[in-house]
This record gives C-alpha cells, sequence and structure tokens, in this order.
C-alpha cells in the first residue's frame, strides 16, 4: 500500500499517545513528526510546512480550560495562514472544541480514539489544506500581478525574412519547457517574442510574469523573485510570494538579465538548478515548475570571457538562443510597422486615419533607428499628434540625425559593442543638452536604464 504524499504534526503532552499515532500514521503518511513541547511549535513550523497538525487543547496538568490550545493554535494560524489545525481533547471539552472551529480550527477529535476515525479525519481535512494552500497562492499572486494586468502588447507585426526565422524559432521551443535566451538590442520587442512563445506553449493559459532585473537594486532582489515572510525585514508587513513564486505553473521573463552582478548570478543559478526557492526569514523550500525565458542586449559571451557572467548560468538559461533582429535589419517590415502604430495612435487620440506620403516612408527607410521599434513607434505617435494635416511628410518626423552624421568610430575603426553605445549615448545626452528623459525616450531606453549606462561608462 503506497503512502499518502503529506506531512503530519502531533503535538501533545502524552508521550504515550505520541507514540501511538505516529505508529499508526507512519504505515500511511509520508512523514510523521511528535513533539510534547508546545513552545517547539514556532521553530517546527519554521522549516516545515505541515499539511495537518493535531494539537492538544490543554497541556498543563489537570487544566481543562483549553486556553493553552487557542493560544498555539493563535500562533500556528498567524505563522501559515493555510494551516489546517485539528484539535486534540477529551469527551468533556467538546464545547470548547467547537469554539475553537469558530476560532480557526478545523475540526476536532475525541480521545482516545478509534484508528479509523482518526486516520479518516486526517485524510478529510488533507482537502481543506490543499483549498486553503490554493487560495493563498491565488492572493499572493494577485498582489504580484497588479504591476502586469494593465499592460497591452500586440502581435507581432513583420514579414521580412530576418522576422520569418525568429518566429520559425519561436513556434518550435514554444511546445517544449527548454529555457529559451533572447538576444538583441533595445526596443527590438524581445518581450514580444517572449509573450509569443507563451502564448503559443502549453502554458498558455497560466501566468506570464515579466521582471526587468535591471531595475531590481541588489538589495532587493531576493525579496522580489523569491518572495519574504511577514518580519522578515523592516516593511515586510505580510507573507508575499516572490515573482519565480507567481509564476508557478506559467511563464517567468527575466529581462537585462546580463545586468546582474556575479553574486546575483549565483543565488539565480540555485534556484534554476533546484527549480526551489526559499521566501526570506524562512528555511522552506517552496517546488517551482516554470518556463523560464531570459533576454538582453548585452554580449553575454564576451562577459563570460571577462569574468563578467558565469559560464554554467548561460549554459543553463540558453538550451535555445533566438536572436532579434534589429530595425536596420528588416527595413522592408517598416511600411507594416508605421501602419500598425499610425492605427494605434489616431484611434487613441481620436483623430481621422493618417496615412504616410512615399517620400516620408523613403525617410523612414533610410534612417539608422538608434532605438529601433520602440523609437519608430514613439516617432510616429508624436507625428500624429502634431500633425495638423491627413498625410504624414518628412518634416513631421522629428528624427534623430545620428544616421546622417556617421562618425567613423561608430562605423568603421571600432566594432566594439560596448564602446559603440558609450559613443551613441553620450552623442544623444549632447544632443539633448543632458536631458536625461528625452535622450532615453530617443535611444528607446526607460530612465533607470539610461542612468545605470551612465555610471556603467562613467559619462
Amino acid at each position: 500500500m503506497s503512502k499518502i504524499d503529506a506531512k503530519i504534526l502531533i503535538v501533545d503532552d502524552d508521550q504515550d499517545v505520541l507514540l501511538a499515532a505516529k505508529l499508526f500514521l507512519k504505515q500511511h503518511f509520508e512523514i510523521v513528526h511528535t513533539d510534547k513541547n508546545p513552545d517547539n511549535l514556532p521553530n517546527l513550523l519554521a522549516n516545515e510546512n505541515y499539511d495537518v497538525i493535531l494539537l492538544d487543547m490543554n497541556f498543563s496538568k489537570d487544566a481543562t480550560s483549553g486556553k493553552e490550545g487557542f493560544h498555539w493554535l493563535n500562533v500556528i494560524l498567524e505563522t501559515d495562514p493555510a494551516a489546517v489545525v485539528i484539535f486534540i481533547t477529551g469527551y468533556g471539552d467538546i464545547e470548547l472544541a467547537v469554539q475553537g472551529i469558530k476560532e480557526g480550527a478545523t475540526n476536532f477529535l475525541l480521545k482516545p480514539w478509534e484508528n479509523k476515525k482518526l486516520l479518516a479525519t486526517i485524510t478529510a481535512n488533507l482537502k481543506v489544506r490543499q483549498s486553503k494552500k490554493e487560495l493563498e497562492d491565488l492572493r499572493s499572486k494577485q498582489k504580484v500581478l497588479i504591476a502586469d494586468q494593465d499592460q497591452s502588447y500586440s502581435d507581432i507585426i513583420g514579414n521580412s525574412p530576418a522576422m520569418e526565422q525568429v518566429l520559425m524559432a519561436a513556434r518550435k521551443v514554444a511546445i517544449t519547457d527548454a529555457n529559451v535566451l533572447i538576444l538583441g538590442e533595445n526596443g527590438t520587442g524581445k518581450e514580444l517574442i517572449a509573450r509569443a512563445i507563451h502564448k503559443a506553449s502549453n502554458r498558455k493559459d497560466e501566468v506570464f510574469i515579466s521582471v526587468d532585473l535591471g531595475a531590481i537594486s541588489e538589495s532587493l532582489f531576493e525579496s522580489e523573485l523569491f518572495g519574504f515572510k511577514k518580519g522578515a525585514f523592516t516593511d515586510a508587513k505580510e507573507d508575499r510570494a516572490g515573482r519565480f513564486e507567481a509564476a508557478n505553473k506559467g511563464t517567468i521573463f527575466l529581462d537585462e538579465i546580463g545586468n546582474l552582478s556575479l553574486a546575483l548570478q549565483s543565488k539565480l543559478l540555485s534556484v534554476l538548478q533546484n527549480r526551489r526557492v526559499v521566501r526570506l526569514g524562512t528555511n522552506k523550500e517552496v517546488p517551482i515548475d516554470v518556463k523560464l525565458i531570459c533576454a538582453t542586449n548585452m554580449p553575454l559571451y564576451q562577459m563570460v570571457n571577462e569574468n563578467k557572467f558565469r559560464q554554467d548560468l548561460l549554459y543553463r538559461i540558453n538550451t535555445v538562443e533566438i536572436k532579434v533582429p534589429s530595425l536596420r535589419e528588416r527595413l522592408e517590415d517598416i511600411p507594416l510597422l508605421t501602419d500598425h502604430f499610425l492605427k494605434i495612435y489616431c484611434k487613441k487620440y481620436n483623430l481621422p486615419l493618417k496615412r504616410i506620403s512615399a517620400a516620408t516612408l523613403k525617410r523612414l527607410e533610410k534612417h539608422n533607428w538608434p532605438g529601433n521599434i520602440r523609437e519608430l513607434q514613439h516617432s510616429v505617435e508624436r507625428a500624429v499628434i502634431m500633425s495638423e494635416s491627413n498625410v504624414l511628410e518628412p518634416n513631421d518626423f522629428f528624427l534623430s540625425q545620428l544616421d546622417e552624421n556617421k562618425s567613423d568610430e561608430i562605423t568603421t575603426t571600432n566594432l566594439n559593442l560596448e564602446e559603440t553605445e558609450k559613443i551613441l549615448i553620450r552623442k544623444v545626452i549632447d544632443k539633448h543638452g543632458g536631458n536625461i528623459s528625452k535622450a532615453a525616450k530617443e535611444l528607446g531606453l526607460t530612465r533607470a536604464s539610461l542612468y545605470r549606462r551612465i555610471e556603467k561608462y562613467g559619462l
């Protein structure tokens, strides 16, 4: 007879009761722990997730008030709101046991019990535990998802050969649980590809959690990704699931993974290898089942050679690698993309549908697009707002002149990616007179991402 995969804890000051219960229950359940001292409960609960806890109502000699039982019931429920507690009580304390159920206990069991009754009571209450856990997990997930729920992502636009290769790779990897690494410049649509993979996977009905690792400080990394227990640090006012737990059964997208320090890379690697997380403030391992997709615009292979990125982590995350082309590499998609953005912004601003003149389209196709699709999107939106005509002309588009005044150090003599990025950032910041918001917008970066690069390159 196979045992039920469940963890049972029995707390009673009668050693004979503990021994008899353990001998019987070990035949039916994987783990059975006993303890005669309720003072050990906090430590026990900190190190293990019990599915059912059997708790005596009275521990002091000749005590019959049940106050001790109520006290420890509160301790258990404060530690684990999803705990299932069955009071152990004598016949004369049934009224107290019923009161205990009102206080949060799930059931009560009379002493002395028959083994069949004991087994039936525990088995029935395992379902209660599952329901409570599902409810708590749902609440935690909802808190994490608040930041993502208003985001709207469109379908992928483009039929160029470069994009056809990307979409073919995405379709192939979507039907597997292989880890995916998406490479590409900022603004190329890496998250859009990640979401497309999720939508085509067998996890499409589960959550998609996006995490911008570049925007999370080292001090918040573990609490954000792995979660925390109430009281784990000053502002931890309630238990909270981390991003990995919130993504359980679904997909987690780790953007800007190249920004992680070596110390954080090590912590992430441990989670990916073990497929378990430990919330801050606990020693409990929580299993996770996620599809992992990572992305970066940084040269990870070069960083491995420079000992800035762990080789074992790179191997772990890039079972399948997808390179998203820059807009310069798919210029034939510009007409489709501009048409798509025109429809979006004319509708958004309640304007008649505008169109692009042939001269404008030719101008757009000659632009270098350092900010890629994100830059094109912002340019179209700005043109829709500012133009009073239904036909958008070249002067309706405010485009960076960097591509028209090309520097030899960018285009010919220096092919180092980081040095090129440094030069480009400096030029755009100079162009906007040090206005970081405008520079970030033109580069297709968030202000936080641009500040990190300024610090990185000492600009």
